[in-house]
C-alpha cells in the first residue's frame, strides 16, 4: 500500500515545513525525490537526511518564477512521475496594504511558479503516458481570511489551475488534485510570531491554534500523509478534486 518504488517525485520547496515532510515520507515509501529549492542549504540538509537513512534524493537550486530555469532543471531530472507544487510565500495585508511589488512577488512565486512547473513537467508526463500532480492550495481559497489579500488570490488561482489541468489531461492519464490546509505548525509560523509578536509568542500561538475547531494546528506530517495517498496508485480514481485538511475550519467555524 502507498508504495512509490521506481517513481520519481519532484517536490518544490522541499527544504522546510510541509515540503520537507512530503520529501521525507515519499523517500521512505521508495520514491527517488528531487527537491527544487531556492534555499540550497535547506534542500541539502533534507537530501542528506534522506540519503543517510537509505533513501534516494537530489537537490536542485532553482527559482521557480523563472520559466527557463525551471525547464532546465526539469530536463536534468528526466523521468517525472509525480510533481508536488508546494513552494510558496505568504503576505500579510489587505488590498490597501498590498503594494504592486508585494502583489507581483506573491504572484510570481505562488502562481507563475506553479504554472512554470506544470508547463515543464506535463510534456514529460504525456510522453510517459502517466503522471500525478498535487498542488498545495489553502483554506484561504475558500473562505475570507483577514489580511491575506494577495495570498488568497494566489491560492484561488492554484485551485482553478488544478481543475483546468485535471480536465485537459484526462486522456493522457495525468491526474491533478489539490489539498487545502488550515494553519500548520511550521518554522514559518514560529518566525511570523517572533517577528510580529515578540514576547507574546506563546499567547498568540495558542490563539491561532484555537481558530481551528479541533483546537490545534496541523502538523507537516499530517499534510504529507494525505499528499502520499493522492500521489499513490491507490488514489488512481481521483482527479480534479480539492481536499480540505483543516481541523474543521471551513465547515465547523460557525
Amino acid at each position: 500500500m502507498l508504495d512509490l518504488k521506481n517513481k520519481t517525485a519532484i517536490i518544490t520547496g522541499g527544504g522546510s515545513g510541509i515540503g520537507r515532510a512530503i520529501s521525507l515520507l515519499f523517500a521512505k515509501q521508495g520514491a527517488t525525490v528531487h527537491i527544487i529549492e531556492v534555499n540550497d542549504s535547506a534542500a541539502s540538509t533534507v537530501v542528506d537526511e534522506i540519503n543517510t537513512s537509505g533513501g534516494k534524493a537530489v537537490s536542485h537550486v532553482c527559482d521557480i518564477s523563472s520559466q527557463q530555469h525551471v525547464i532546465e532543471t526539469m530536463y536534468k531530472v528526466g523521468q517525472i512521475d509525480i510533481l508536488v507544487n508546494n513552494a510558496g510565500i505568504a503576505h500579510v495585508g489587505n488590498v490597501e496594504k498590498t503594494s504592486a511589488a508585494d502583489f507581483e512577488k506573491v504572484f510570481n512565486v505562488n502562481v507563475k511558479g506553479a504554472y512554470n512547473c506544470l508547463f515543464a513537467a506535463i510534456p514529460k508526463m504525456k510522453e510517459q503516458g502517466v503522471g500525478v500532480i498535487l498542488n498545495l492550495c489553502s483554506i484561504a481559497a475558500w473562505v475570507g481570511i483577514p489580511d491575506r489579500f494577495a495570498y488568497s488570490m494566489s491560492k484561488g488561482a492554484i485551485h482553478a489551475m488544478t481543475l483546468s489541468v485535471a480536465k485537459d489531461y484526462l486522456n493522457d492519464n495525468i491526474r491533478c488534485n489539490c489539498i487545502s490546509p488550515a494553519r500548520v505548525h511550521t518554522p514559518f509560523v514560529d518566525g511570523f510570531l517572533s517577528k510580529n509578536y515578540p514576547g507574546n509568542e506563546a499567547e498568540m500561538f495558542a490563539k491561532l491554534s484555537k481558530t481551528q475547531p479541533i483546537g490545534r494546528m496541523g502538523t507537516p506530517d499530517e499534510i504529507a500523509t494525505l499528499a502520499l495517498y493522492l500521489c499513490s496508485d491507490e488514489s488512481s480514481f481521483i482527479t480534479g478534486n480539492n481536499y480540505n485538511i483543516d481541523g474543521g475550519f471551513i465547515t465547523l467555524n460557525n
